[in-house]
């Protein structure tokens, strides 16, 4: 499950969205203070921000700029102004998207849902990787798809690990048989492929491991 932070002064708006966002498998956490969101950003779970321009103190601007200093994490901004410039120089310094406010629950969800497919990239300081619907736990070694567990083989898992942690990396059978090394001493060049083809089965209805043909193989994020 996606852990969404959302970083605005509003106590009231808070429960109500975090109610809603659970019905789409999101959890929400909140922060009213800005100073407070970027410390509970470092915890290293959080795998998008929803950011309000109006904020105590700080606004939601700078707050972006100090993010992007050393963080790569989606961030969508609220404002309840809907002035044109402010989607502008929030896009400029860093947010995905945008939203004036006030807005209906149903197209926030959906714009923190497209965000995440568009990145397709991992978070949560590189113990858990999110592809879409794919998760895959390196610290728990387990691998989910639309939060239903996936039962996987060591060598599978291992297979699959190794392509996500780089994605668009081109890997030939022969990277892999050194990478599996150890797993299974029996391995040999054809049952890549056999490993490849169980693996994809199981990970269906999601495909973003692609044959490299006549070379190997390679992980790409969500095209959608």
């Amino acid at each position: 499950m996606a852990k969404i932070l959302l970083i605005d002064d509003d106590a009231r708006l808070a429960e109500p969205l975090r109610q809603y966002f659970f019905k789409f498998g999101l959890e929400l956490v909140n922060e009213l203070h800005p100073t407070d969101g970027m410390k509970r950003l470092e915890v290293g779970d959080i795998d998008l921000v929803i950011l309000d321009v109006m904020l105590p103190d700080l606004d939601g601007f700078e707050v972006c700029k100090q993010i992007r200093r050393t963080s790569d994490i989606p961030i969508v901004m609220l404002t309840a102004r809907g002035d044109v410039m402010d989607r502008v120089v929030g896009l400029e310094i860093g947010a995905d998207d945008y939203l004036p406010k006030p807005f209906e629950p149903r197209e926030l969800v959906a714009r923190v849902q497209n965000v995440l497919k568009r990145i397709g990239t991992r978070y949560n300081s590189g113990t858990r990787l999110r592809y879409g619907e794919l998760e895959i736990d390196i610290e728990q070694q387990r691998v989910s798809v639309n939060d239903r567990l996936i039962n996987l083989t060591t060598m599978e898992y291992r297979l699959l690990a190794l392509l996500a942690q780089s994605p668009g990396k081109n890997f030939t059978r022969d990277d892999i048989l050194n990478a599996l090394k150890g797993v299974d001493t029996e391995i040999y060049s054809r049952s890549v492929d056999i490993l490849v083809s169980r693996l994809r089965h199981k990970l269906k209805p999601v495909d973003f491991i692609k044959t490299v043909w006549g070379s190997g193989y390679t992980f790409i994020g969500p095209t959608n």
